[in-house]
């Protein structure tokens, strides 16, 4: 008899276990399918707004007749384009958007070096792309700029943003959607890391902006990890409570 008991006890933690785990791991792929549907948006306009800059740059082109470098290069931004394609309709979890968007930074980069070949000028220098909205292409210089409540920095930005910035108006900057508001792309939250990692994170002094600092900065930072530890344990318990549940569907009491 105690060793049928002890049996049915080992049984029903086992299944309370294997009911915790399931519970938890739903939970987590909702977060993952959540935190990934605005960032997938997000990609796909960048992967869209680089196949209208080389439907541009074919405009350009039209009746010149290209060296072997441009015509390389050329190429290399066709590839990239269709790279960035493909690798946006697979992803499946926010970290994998970093490959995507390193894909167009080299797009980019690569067109503007069909440019430069055409018009006889040195290649240009790689840097990093716009500060206030990687679409905006290669950055020409570092501007200061102060965030709103913020410390001043140097960014680098496009021509137009560097004029704007240097005359004192508002930056173009891309934004995107939390909850109800309207915020700048950095402050969007932790799924937002590896979008800008992929634009930014091959130029090693820019990674500052983007670690622990504007995505996760400070009280923030704290605020936001101290949410994740809570959801956490309430998964558990939620997990723990509808194991239990199940454990006792089949007795009357």
């Amino acid at each position: 008899m105690e060793y049928l008991l002890l049996v049915l006890v080992v049984v029903a933690a086992v299944g309370v276990v294997a009911a915790t785990s399931r519970s938890s791991r739903r939970r987590a792929e909702e977060r993952a399918a959540a935190e990934l549907a605005p960032v997938r948006r997000l990609v796909d306009e960048d992967v869209t707004a680089l196949g209208v800059e080389l439907q541009e740059l074919d405009l350009e082109m039209a009746g010149r007749e290209l060296e072997a470098g441009a015509n390389a290069d050329y190429q290399r931004a066709l590839d990239a384009y269709e790279s960035a394609k493909l690798a946006a309709e697979s992803l499946t979890a926010p970290d994998q958007v970093r490959h995507v968007t390193e894909i167009l930074e080299d797009g980019r980069y690569a067109m503007a070096c069909v440019r430069a070949r055409v018009e006889g000028e040195p290649l240009p220098t790689r840097r990093p792309p716009c500060f206030f909205d990687p679409r905006h292409g290669l950055s020409v210089a570092d501007v200061s700029w102060t965030p709103p409540g913020g410390a001043t920095r140097d960014v680098p930005a496009c021509a137009l943003d560097v004029e704007r910035v240097r005359a004192g108006a508002e930056p173009d900057i891309r934004k995107v959607m939390v909850g109800a508001q309207r915020v700048p792309y950095w402050q969007g939250g932790k799924a937002y890391q590896p979008y800008a990692m992929g634009y930014y994170g091959s130029f090693g002094p820019m990674q500052w902006m983007f670690v622990g600092m504007l995505f996760s900065g400070g009280l923030d930072g704290l605020g936001e990890g101290l949410g994740a530890l809570g959801e956490g344990v309430g998964d558990m318990f939620d997990g723990l409570g509808e194991g239990l549940g199940n454990m006792f569907d089949g007795f009357d009491f």
